[in-house]
């Protein structure tokens, strides 16, 4: 059975050296190189160690094979991506799995930006990366384009039968939110949804949930409830705004939100009129972004595994790269209804408690 000892003989350095390596201990500076080898070493001689210095082992051995892959990705459409409080989650989450499989994440760009070096021809003009990570809504024909220059790609959230994709089901999570609010007793439930209805509200998923709720409970759709802010914020409190000032005597009880950013400013707007939430008007929203907990009141809302999203992709970009998938798949997250005090009174009795409620639909 091979020692420590047997390693420091191959790599010509002492057994305490060996030691510190293995157990990563940075009490000592010990070159990039000299690890390098020990834990080749350990590799050539199958150096039996415990559970946990095998996954050390394992892991350092994954990101030396990684260590010179380039992985970029691509966002629908932020402003301000790295800020953003649904995809910073997301992003952190692809950062941290790349760095721990010894790749490195070469670029973020948007949907806008990359055009923008297409149309300039300055798209990748410095070597594509070995693999993309694309997230959420890019345009179809961008997709095929960007399929054509970098062979390995995967999609968050991403339409493409072709790739693999992380989603979470945009239906079955619009449709908890809003069954949750039926469940309260609401009755006239109204929505705030994005750009998709611009076309078609059919095309949007969590709309389609939205109404399949309301079918299935004998509920009506009332057009004038339905509010296209765009993903806009200032859009959202601006129609709602409206909506509160043109149709006072034929109100909505409660508000699904298809973004807890549109939430929030939906319900400052119901705030400013004098209207009580959850009293007058009840809120729900879909992200649970880090700021819906301190909403006034809460906001009951859908969490999103957003980190976990951005690590599976980062995985499954290394993996892909790697061979591990002859086929395109899907894997479907979890969600989970958040209950706080915008959606009625059940958690008022719980202090600072949040209700949770576990939807792992797939």
């Amino acid at each position: 059975m091979p020692t420590l000892k047997d390693i420091a003989q191959i790599v010509g350095v002492s057994i305490s050296t060996v030691s510190r390596v293995i157990n990563e201990d940075t009490s000592k500076h010990i070159s990039a190189e000299t690890k390098a080898k020990v834990w080749e070493a350990v590799k050539q001689l199958n150096y039996k160690t415990s559970d946990t210095q095998r996954r050390l082992i394992k892991q350092k051995m994954v990101a030396s094979l990684h260590s010179d892959k380039q992985i970029g990705c691509i966002l629908s459409f932020p402003n301000n991506k790295h800020n953003d409080p649904f995809f910073s989650p997301m992003l952190a989450g692809i950062k941290d799995k790349l760095k721990e499989m010894g790749a490195s994440l070469a670029f973020i760009k948007t949907q806008d930006e990359v055009i923008e070096d297409w149309q300039q021809n300055r798209l990748f003009k410095d070597g594509a990366p070995e693999g993309l990570i694309i997230i959420e809504n890019v345009n179809p024909s961008l997709v095929e384009t960007l399929k054509e220059r970098v062979p390995f790609c995967v999609g968050i959230d991403l339409t493409d039968p072709t790739l693999p994709v992380i989603v979470y089901d945009r239906v079955i999570a619009a449709q908890a939110a809003v069954s949750h609010l039926i469940d309260q007793g609401y009755r006239k439930i109204g929505y705030i949804g994005g750009i998709d209805l611009v076309d078609s509200a059919d095309k949007d998923m969590r709309f389609q949930g939205y109404k399949t709720a309301l079918l299935e409970a004998d509920l009506p759709i009332n057009s004038e409830w339905i509010i296209n802010a765009e993903w806009d914020v200032d859009l959202s409190y601006d129609k709602m705004s409206e909506l509160l000032t043109h149709y006072r005597n034929d109100l909505p009880t409660a508000m699904f939100c298809a973004s807890d950013m549109m939430a929030v400013a939906a319900m400052r707007a119901v705030s400013e009129q004098g209207l009580r939430i959850p009293d007058d008007i009840a809120f729900i929203g879909l992200d649970n972004i880090e700021v819906s907990k301190y909403t006034s009141p809460p906001l009951s809302t859908i969490h999103i595994p957003k980190y976990e999203m951005g690590l599976v992709a980062a995985k499954t970009v290394i993996d892909f790269i790697d061979g591990c998938y002859p086929i395109p798949f899907k894997m479907v997250l979890p969600f989970e209804l958040i209950v706080r005090q915008s959606s009625g009174d059940c958690c008022l009795h719980t202090s600072h408690v949040e209700c949770c409620v576990s939807l792992a639909r797939k």
